[in-house]
């Protein structure tokens, strides 16, 4: 059985692989076409260009880094862009400009970054461009959190109140109204009785906590830059968004800017507070140094994409039960504790609901003992089951970009299903098919009469000859079939006999 099982677990791997790599394939077209569209604006905007790498360090006084924000904030996106406002700091570089297009991010990434734009050595500005880019969400408390904001025409940036909340309908007091007090005589009631409040409710609650954290903490990153602090409670609770001429009029960002040589020429002169020490922007004539993707961007790009993240652990998955059906090959071991580790790694950057995880490892589970002890599909249904609504629940953000697709999700369905349903109709067929070995497989078989007996003789079954009895009389040659087996003594009986019956 375990030679069989080997098939539907290895197409089961090839067929993860294949949707892995293709989304993977996805995410690195789409990198690649930002950073050539990146590019072709530099080239645009400035004559003097020297590329480096978020590791190098080789930059001089009256250098401008440049690194782009483009696309969701994330556990990648957060990290390269981390590591250039430090390596733009420890190069003593004048300015280091964080070019951003974003619809928002996870709350996580967005504070790590802002924690370490306020930290930074260097003079941060953020810049939203091209023109027609946004910074929604997130971007704003980037935005808020830089020592100067730009904005080119055509962009706009708010709408930051947190997208995991979502209007809940009024939910019911579990409390007895309380009785309305008794007037005291006069018509009025009486002295201190005033009404209870009605019971809020926990959702509301909850989303109070969530909006009001949000406001304090924007406000407080707009009174550190001097911003407007009143549009930043708007833009939280009213999900209030501002293009970018009204932006700089309503002194929710400094700059409005065209290109980025424009920036850097309306920057010049500037000044910034790092440390309590003011320092002037010297940037008319600076040198860009524009900051590159590397391989550690790429990894985390790939492994903290949820899809990826999702495929990888059920491939590990799959490579472990290949190597436990058929111990020896290795090849399903190493690749399933790889890919195992690679997807913990990516899930565990991410916001992820452990109820979900929890009911994709007791689903993976049940397959797993519906394929060691066949329970006839209990097991099974219940692990597709468990498997499905898990993946489902996993992504513990409404994020778009954080989803997991639901194709993606009925693929591995529908594979892990094909897997579960075909060990159990392998184990009813098993269960139904004729027994093959031991002594009940004599039972039913023919044997031939060796010499005439009446009660006791020699019969040949099996390519030997046995001992055999009758309860009636036998001539040679003929035929009989074996009714019982008692020990090394065939119990047997005309076949002609039996037909008849």
């Amino acid at each position: 059985m375990r030679s069989k099982l080997f098939w539907p677990f290895a197409a089961a791997l090839l067929l993860a692989v294949g949707a892995v790599a293709a989304k993977d394939n996805a995410a690195i077209a789409a990198q690649e076409k930002a950073v050539v569209a990146a590019k072709d604006e530099a080239a645009d905007s400035a004559e003097d260009e020297v590329t480096v790498t978020a590791e190098d360090e080789t930059a001089v006084r009256g250098e401008v880094w440049v690194v782009d924000l483009d696309g969701a904030v994330g556990p990648a996106s957060a990290d390269l862009v981390i590591r250039a406002i430090e390596d733009a700091g420890e190069a003593n570089a004048e300015a280091l400009v964080i070019r951003m297009d974003t619809p928002g991010g996870l709350d996580k990434s967005m504070r790590d970054l802002v924690k370490a734009i306020l930290a930074a050595d260097v003079p941060v500005v953020t810049y939203v461009s091209p023109d027609g880019a946004r910074a929604a969400s997130a971007g704003t408390y980037i935005a808020y959190a830089s020592h100067i904001a730009a904005m080119a025409p055509a962009t706009n940036i708010g709408s930051s109140t947190p997208v995991s909340i979502a209007p809940a309908g009024p939910s019911p007091d579990p409390r007895p109204p309380r009785p309305a007090p008794e007037p005291d005589g006069s018509g009025e009631k009486a002295e201190g009785q005033e009404p209870e409040p009605a019971a809020e409710p926990a959702a509301d609650a909850m989303t109070k906590k969530v909006v009001n954290d949000a406001v304090a903490y924007l406000q407080s990153l707009a009174e550190k830059r001097g911003r407007n602090i009143e549009w930043a409670e708007k833009t939280v609770r009213d999900g209030a968004n501002v293009r970018a001429t009204e932006a700089v009029e309503r002194n929710i960002v400094d700059l409005l800017a065209p290109n980025l040589a424009a920036l850097l020429a309306d920057l010049d002169g500037r000044e910034v507070g790092i440390d309590d020490e003011v320092r002037v922007l010297a940037t008319a004539n600076a040198e860009l140094h524009f900051v590159e993707t590397d391989w550690r961007h790429e990894v985390l790009s790939i492994i903290t994409d949820p899809s990826i993240a999702y495929g990888l652990l059920i491939i590990g998955v799959y490579g472990l039960i290949l190597e436990f059906y058929n111990p020896g090959m290795l090849f399903p071991a190493a690749t399933g504790i790889i890919c195992l580790l690679l997807g913990a790694y990516g899930l565990q950057m991410l916001p992820i609901n452990y109820a979900g995880l929890a009911l994709i490892v007791i689903g993976l589970g049940m397959l797993i003992a519906e394929a060691v002890t066949p329970t006839y599909g209990v097991f099974g249904v219940g692990g597709v089951i468990a498997f499905v609504l898990g993946s489902v629940m996993l992504m513990d953000t409404e994020l778009p970009g954080y989803q997991l697709p639901l194709p993606i999700i009925a693929g591995f369905a529908v594979s892990v299903g094909g897997i579960a349903f075909f060990v159990i109709g392998s184990a009813v067929r098993a269960r139904r098919s004729r027994v093959v070995t031991g002594q009940e497989s004599m039972v039913g078989a023919d044997a031939l009469v060796l010499d005439d007996f009446e009660s006791e003789g020699s019969v040949r079954a099996f390519g030997e000859i046995w001992r055999a009895k009758s309860d009636a009389p036998l001539t040679k040659d003929e035929q009989v079939r074996i009714k019982a087996v008692n020990g090394l003594v065939l119990r047997v009986e005309s076949a002609t006999d039996e037909e008849e019956k």
